[in-house]
């Protein structure tokens, strides 16, 4: 098949006089892995901060704060070291959020230019095993929650939570986007009411626990809460891809920095409150204890609410994981996005994170919890080298249909990016702290912080960097320059066309990306 028929799939361009900003979509969402075109361009760059936010507003965000005072942490200590860990550690997700834009593609399609067309299955491997194991932890934790609270049904749940969230990531991006800003809304009130009481001593408590500064403990909670955005950049630009393409840097990266820590802060602390204060170790225990105590069934609807909030995430992830998996079967062999296909890979999704959560069994949290520690040390390598290429490299500059082609110029295998990857995970082991399974010699040494994710971070990033001293960005400029004319520009011939024809729509031959 063509390459100009499979750039966007089967997707339909309204270029008619309103501007894609007045038009919403209402119906499934048209693109997966295809170009996103400047004419279909819509949204606001303000609205990111509002979502990233929302993200983090659940209780995976509330149990980071129980770490600490675990290992008798007091809980000013504990707020201190989570708000520094949640700052570094989103500063390298959001920087992520600027490709989406500049290049109108999901986040894991752009790193073909630093590992190569058929290269990038490694990383993409390990983001979609991220994404089920991801879902299986909020599975269990809506499962356990609910169970517990009202007596419901695991499997029951599980089934509904697994038909719902596939429902909405099939409908895609506008619809998930519209969804997380109507929780956003319904959570402030709820958990600033929640806050404000707890603040002014309206929520009774127990006897205090004598905690104080334990440097293991801060240099945990640190770690702990620094890697937890950072699981977010695999698929932070999947949610900015449709913003226009001048959108500035600054905003973007300014919106979903303030979004993502300002929420993930407030919680952990509320977290370490609770468990400082009420002495439990489950989050929707503690809140729906809390909330009871201050208003009749106020906590359980904190919880109820929060459990949609972890449902939007579910859904986010599937649709995350949809486009995950169609690039690297893209990468085995050309894809073309159709509506058909991205129900199959939903599906296929859903059904992989459902029966792991099955066979996870009920009390498999802690073990699935070690997983996505792993799993984020397979992914912080990728996050090093996609941001040295993107920043310091290459500075935003791609030919975006040379990522859907095996001959492209960023050829089949992209042995720097490759180097960097394999180096980045090689220097994990020395300084990995699984708690239980392993811990490096430097982990021991310093008590099992872990600060693995930082060393591979590092030394990713200047591998990529140093082996890249010898790459020429001039030599990609005749390709970027076709590129950019194939996209956009005969897009914009055909729409001056026409405006002299008077024509009130226009259903061009697509131009999608595999």
């Amino acid at each position: 098949m063509p390459f100009e028929d499979r750039v966007t799939g089967w997707n339909r361009l309204d270029m008619s006089n309103s501007s894609a900003e007045d038009q919403p979509t209402y119906g499934v969402e048209r693109h997966s892995i295809d170009y996103v075109s400047s004419a279909e361009r819509h949204g606001h760059v303000r609205d990111q901060g509002p979502f990233w936010f929302t993200i983090n507003f659940q209780f995976m965000s509330v149990s980071l704060g129980f770490v600490g005072p675990a290992m008798g942490l007091s809980l000013g200590w504990t707020t201190l070291a989570a708000a520094l860990g949640i700052l570094v550690g989103t500063i390298f997700m959001a920087f992520h959020a600027t490709q989406g834009p500049i290049m109108g593609l999901p986040q894991m399609v752009q790193s073909r230019a630093q590992f190569g067309y058929r290269g990038v299955i490694l990383p993409l491997s390990a983001t979609l095993v991220n994404f089920i194991g991801f879902n299986v932890v909020c599975a269990l934790l809506i499962m356990g929650g609910l169970h517990d609270l009202f007596g419901w049904d695991r499997s029951a749940v599980l089934i509904g939570l697994g038909i719902l969230s596939a429902l909405l990531a099939f409908y895609g991006y506008d619809w998930m986007h519209r969804v997380v800003k109507l929780l956003f809304w319904t959570s402030m009130p709820l958990f600033t009411i929640l806050s404000v009481a707890i603040a002014v001593g309206l929520v009774p408590h127990g006897p205090i626990r004598q905690l104080h500064f334990n440097g293991v403990a801060f240099g945990v909670e640190f770690a702990t809460c620094a890697s937890y955005n950072l699981q977010l950049a695999v698929y932070v630009s999947d949610y900015s891809r449709y913003l226009k393409r001048d959108t500035p840097a600054a905003q973007i990266v300014g919106y979903v920095f303030i979004g993502a820590i300002s929420s993930a802060i407030w919680l952990i602390a509320l977290g370490a409150w609770l468990t400082t204060r009420l002495g439990l170790a489950d989050p929707m225990t503690a809140v729906n204890q809390a909330g009871n105590a201050l208003f009749p069934r106020f906590g359980t609807i904190i919880a109820i609410d929060s459990v949609l909030l972890m449902f939007a995430m579910i859904a986010m992830t599937s649709y995350s994981g949809m486009l995950t998996l169609a690039t690297l079967l893209d990468s085995l062999r050309p894809v073309t996005p159709t509506m058909t296909i991205r129900a199959i890979l939903i599906g296929l999704i859903t059904l992989v994170w459902v029966g792991a959560t099955l066979a996870a069994g009920e009390n498999a949290i802690n073990a699935l919890m070690l997983l996505l520690t792993v799993l984020l040390y397979l992914l912080v390598p990728w996050t090093a080298v996609n941001l040295v290429d993107y920043f310091f490299v290459r500075h935003g500059h791609y030919a975006i249909k040379d990522l859907f082609r095996a001959d492209g110029i960023y050829g089949s295998w992209g042995w720097r990016g490759l180097l960097a990857y394999v180096l980045g995970w090689i220097v994990i082991a020395p300084f990995a702290s699984l708690s239980g399974i392993y811990v490096g010699p430097f982990a021991k040494k310093m008590h099992g912080i872990d600060i693995a994710w930082l060393v591979s971070l590092a030394t990713a990033g200047l591998v990529y960097y140093l082996a890249s001293l010898s790459f020429s960005a001039e030599s990609e400029q005749a390709a970027i320059a076709a590129s950019e004319f194939e996209l956009e520009g005969s897009l914009r011939t055909s729409s001056q066309a026409i405006t002299l024809e008077e024509s009130p729509r226009l259903e061009p031959q697509s131009v999608a990306i595999r």
